[in-house]
C-alpha cells in the first residue's frame, strides 16, 4: 500500500495527519515566490532589528538571526540554496534554512509576524523596486524615441486615419507622439509608489499584535513612510498589484501598437522601414523572408499582460475580508507582468535603434495632393466660405479628379471655380506640402519650429526623469543594504 503521508507540517502542532503529497504540490509557491527571496530577507532582517531594539528578542539572538539571513542571501545568490518545495513557499524556505544555519534562535524571527503580513510587504517591496526599473526601461526607449525623432525632423511621410492616408506629418512629430504615451505610462508607475507607501509588517494574521512591536521603526528601516493606518487591509487588499498590472497592461497595449506599424512599415506593400538583421529572423522554408519576429512578438506578448490584470482582478473580485489562500495568485502574474515588460522595452529599444528608415519612399507617399485636400477647404475657410460649405466643395473636386484621373494639383483657378467661385488662385499654389507642414504652428502641432521645441521639451524632461531615477535608485540599493 502506498504511503500518502507527507513530513510533519513546519508552522505547529494544530495537526496530527501529515500533508497529503498531492497537496503539497498543489499548494506549493516555491517554484515561482522565489522571486521575492530579496524581499523576504530584507524584510525579515528589518523585523529582527525592531525586535531587538524593543527588547523582545535577545541582542546575540539578533545578531545571530541577521547574519543567518545575510548567509542564506549569499546562498540565493551564489545558486546554492536548497530550495525545498515541501516546505511551501520562499517564506518557510529561508525560516527552516536559517534554523540549520543558527539553531534555536531562528524561531525567534517570527515574533510578532504572519505570513499574512510578511507576504504583503515583500510583495510592497517587488513592487516598489520593479516599478522603478521599469521607469528605466521607459526612460531608455524614450531616449532611442528622440534621437531617432531628431534624426528624422525633416522626414515628411503620410499620417493615418482608419490606416487611410489622412494628411502629411514629420516623422519626428510621430514617433513623439508614442514618446508622449510612454512617458504617461512611467507616470502611473510612478504614481504607484504613493500607494505602497503603508508598512504591512506589524499587522499580524489581521488583527495586529499583543506584543510592544515598534511598527514606525520598521517601516523607517524598509522605507515606508508609515505603518499601515488598518490591519485588516494591509492583509486582504492587493490593489498595488492590481494598479501595478494596469499600469503595465496599458504600457504593453502602447508597445504593442509601435509594434504594429513596425510590421506594417516594414512590409513590402508600405516599404517605410528596415528592421536590422539582429531584430529579424528568417523563414524555414523561404530563403528570401525576413520576418519581423521582434515586433510581433511585443504585439502578442500585450495579451499576456491584459490577462494577467484580468486574472488578479478575477482572484480578488469575490474575496471576503482578510486574507484567502486565493491570494497566493497574485504572484505569478505580477511576476509574468513584470518580466514580460522589462524584456519588450529592451528589445523595442534596440529594433528602434537599429532601425533604418526609408526617407524617400515615405516622402513619396507624402507627396499626395489629396492629403491636401483640408488645407484646400481651409483654403476657402479664409476666404469667408462656412466650413461646411468648404469642405463639400472640396468633396466634389476630389471626386471630379478621381473620376477623371487627374491629379488635383493640375486643377485650375478658372477648374475649380466650378466646384465655388471664392477658390482664391490656382490648386498648385494652394496645396504646397512644406507650406501646409509650416501651417501647423499650434500647440502639438507638426511644423518644424512645432515639433523642434517638442525635441528640446522632451529631451529636458527625459534629463530630469533620468536624474530623479537615479536617486530613486541610489535610495532603493541603500535600502537593500540595511
Amino acid at each position: 500500500m502506498t504511503d500518502r503521508r507527507s513530513r510533519t507540517k513546519p508552522w505547529g502542532g494544530r495537526f496530527r495527519e501529515r500533508t497529503d503529497p498531492a497537496v503539497e504540490r498543489f499548494t506549493a509557491s516555491v517554484h515561482f515566490d522565489r522571486a521575492l527571496a530579496r524581499h523576504d530577507i530584507r524584510g525579515s532582517i528589518a523585523h529582527a532589528r525592531m525586535l531587538g531594539r524593543t527588547g523582545l528578542v535577545p541582542a546575540d539572538d539578533v545578531a545571530a538571526l541577521v547574519s543567518g539571513l545575510e548567509t542564506i542571501e549569499s546562498e540565493i545568490e551564489r545558486g546554492e540554496f536548497p530550495f525545498d518545495p515541501a516546505l511551501e513557499d520562499i517564506h518557510m524556505n529561508i525560516e527552516a534554512r536559517l534554523g540549520q544555519l543558527v539553531g534555536p534562535a531562528a524561531g525567534r524571527l517570527h515574533t510578532g509576524r504572519s505570513r499574512n503580513d510578511q507576504v504583503a510587504t515583500d510583495l510592497a517591496l517587488f513592487l516598489r523596486e520593479t516599478s522603478t526599473a521599469a521607469r528605466r526601461g521607459l526612460v531608455e526607449l524614450r531616449q532611442v524615441l528622440l534621437e531617432r525623432a531628431t534624426e528624422h525632423l525633416d522626414t515628411v511621410l503620410p499620417g493615418y486615419t482608419h490606416l487611410q492616408r489622412a494628411q502629411p506629418v514629420r516623422l519626428a512629430h510621430h514617433w513623439l507622439a508614442f514618446v508622449e504615451m510612454l512617458g504617461r505610462d512611467a507616470d502611473r508607475l510612478g504614481d504607484l509608489r504613493a500607494r505602497l507607501a503603508a508598512c504591512p509588517l506589524g499587522s499580524g494574521a489581521l488583527a495586529g499584535s499583543t506584543l510592544p512591536l515598534d511598527c514606525e521603526d520598521t517601516a523607517r528601516g524598509l522605507g515606508f513612510d508609515a505603518p499601515a493606518a488598518n490591519s485588516m487591509d494591509a492583509v486582504a487588499s492587493r490593489d498595488g498589484a492590481l494598479e501595478f498590472l494596469a499600469a503595465v497592461a496599458i504600457c504593453m497595449v502602447h508597445l504593442s501598437r509601435l509594434a504594429e506599424e513596425l510590421v506594417i512599415w516594414s512590409s513590402a506593400e508600405f516599404g517605410f522601414v528596415e528592421l536590422a538583421d539582429a531584430f529579424s529572423t528568417g523563414s524555414s522554408l523561404m530563403p528570401q523572408k525576413k520576418n519581423p519576429d521582434v515586433p510581433e512578438l511585443v504585439r502578442g506578448k500585450a495579451g499576456r499582460a491584459v490577462g494577467n490584470l484580468v486574472t488578479l482582478l478575477t482572484v480578488v473580485k469575490g474575496l471576503p475580508l482578510t486574507y484567502n489562500r486565493d491570494l497566493q495568485e497574485d504572484k505569478e502574474p505580477v511576476f509574468d507582468s513584470a518580466r514580460t515588460l522589462r524584456e519588450c522595452l529592451e528589445v523595442t529599444a534596440g529594433a528602434m535603434a537599429t532601425l533604418r528608415v526609408d526617407t524617400e519612399r515615405m516622402r513619396q507617399a507624402a507627396d499626395d495632393s489629396l492629403l491636401l485636400a483640408t488645407d484646400l477647404a481651409e483654403a476657402l475657410v479664409r476666404e469667408g466660405v462656412p466650413f461646411r460649405e468648404a469642405h463639400d466643395a472640396v468633396g466634389r473636386t476630389v471626386a471630379h479628379c478621381a473620376e477623371k484621373d487627374v491629379d488635383l494639383r493640375s486643377l485650375t483657378r478658372e477648374d475649380l471655380a466650378a466646384f465655388h467661385p471664392s477658390f482664391p488662385a490656382d490648386a498648385a499654389e494652394l496645396l504646397d506640402l512644406e507650406r501646409s507642414l509650416e501651417a501647423r504652428g499650434g500647440p502639438g502641432g507638426t511644423s518644424r519650429a512645432a515639433v523642434s521645441a517638442a525635441l528640446d521639451r522632451v529631451r529636458a524632461a527625459l534629463d530630469a526623469e533620468a536624474t530623479a531615477l537615479d536617486a530613486e535608485e541610489a535610495a532603493l540599493d541603500v535600502g537593500n543594504e540595511s
